[in-house]
């Protein structure tokens, strides 16, 4: 077994006090050049390597992030990641350590802008942004950057804003897995039923819309053939009446007894199958929210795509501690398994893993 070399040791073969091997350590001042050389000979010899974690706990330090994210709803995708920010700081309890979160409204970039001078205000250690648009994610970013914050990308991925690191599912990818395993059921229909939520035109956030992506090319290839029949639940008027949108499409187009969607919404349109009795029509999803597990369980969801809010949020936290208070380089890139659930496994699928 090799024997744990002290600060002891050091100054022995150094050739110095015990006081100077420890100044130079925490790079403390009142060191000569001749002590600081010797000591830095006796580190190089013996590779030495600093305890990052006890340095960090000594210090005391208080860190302060902040997770940019939007509002939740019911039953929504976000309770898990927020969840799993809040085990991380659980986790790190030993440290100084909070994180709080800032929401905007999803589809409102005003509502971004005003949120991310919020968090600016605060002066956060580092961030995890759930991204808007582009160009309003690029105004919060610039100024991270300028102040020399890190950040933390969730959900969507733009490697252009130069990130800390990413987490989340390569969502071309995952629409071109969510196609073919919807086909080993629906290789002989006509038609599938694509049901998106828009608000002003646009779906909610950039990884949805690669997921149509990565769908859509998997389709042209392997099923050209295959009509896709897109139904808009538009978020615009709050008042419009989805279940009347859902018979007049479902009565127009007999045909149809698959459909997707890529949001965690699939619920809307599994608990209307049930209420009408609807039992030859089903439909894919994301996200193992509530709503959505209760309709796998019936059988008006086929298949849910798990894609872990839970631990996206508790890893943004985790590789923010560890790159500021531990000093550790970090993983850029962290995509997100793709977890097919089904009515048989869906009760085994383990959502926390930490």
């Amino acid at each position: 077994m090799t024997k744990k070399i002290t600060i002891k040791d050091i100054a022995e073969q150094a050739g110095v006090s015990v006081g100077t091997v420890d100044r130079v350590l925490h790079k403390r001042p009142n060191v000569s050049e001749s002590a600081l050389a010797k000591v830095n000979k006796v580190l190089e010899a013996i590779n030495y390597q600093p305890n990052m974690y006890a340095s960090a706990l000594a210090a005391n330090k208080k860190c302060n992030f902040i997770v940019l994210m939007p509002k939740q709803e019911s039953e929504a995708y976000w309770q898990e990641v927020e969840e799993g920010v809040r085990r991380a700081v659980y986790h790190r309890r030993d440290f100084k350590l909070n994180a709080q979160s800032v929401y905007y409204n999803r589809f409102d970039t005003k509502s971004f802008e005003e949120a991310s001078k919020i968090c600016l205000e605060t002066k956060p250690d580092g961030m995890v942004v759930v991204p808007s648009t582009l160009e309003y994610t690029r105004r919060l970013t610039d100024v991270l950057h300028e102040r020399n914050i890190p950040f933390i990308l969730l959900d969507s991925y733009m490697p252009d804003l130069k990130p800390l690191a990413f987490y989340g599912q390569d969502s071309f990818q995952s629409g071109y897995f969510a196609a073919r395993m919807l086909m080993l059921i629906a290789s002989k229909e006509t038609e599938i039923m694509l049901m998106k939520q828009t608000k002003n035109g646009r779906v909610a956030s950039k990884q949805q819309a690669n997921r149509e992506v990565g769908f859509r090319h998997y389709m042209r290839d392997h099923f050209p053939q295959v009509k896709i029949v897109e139904l808009d639940l538009t978020l615009d008027n709050p008042h419009i009446n989805f279940n009347s949108l859902l018979e007049d499409f479902f009565t127009t187009h007999p045909k149809i007894h698959h459909c997707i969607t890529f949001s965690s919404k699939a619920h809307i349109v599994g608990e209307f199958l049930l209420r009408t009795n609807r039992r030859s029509i089903q439909i894919m999803g994301y996200d193992m929210v509530g709503k959505n597990v209760e309709c796998i369980k019936q059988g008006s969801i086929s298949f849910l795509i798990a894609q872990h809010g839970y631990m996206q949020g508790y890893n943004c936290i985790d590789a923010l501690f560890r790159a500021i208070v531990l000093k550790n380089e970090i993983n850029p890139v962290n995509y997100m398994p793709i977890e097919l659930l089904t009515q048989e496994n869906v009760d085994f699928y383990q959502r926390t893993q930490v």
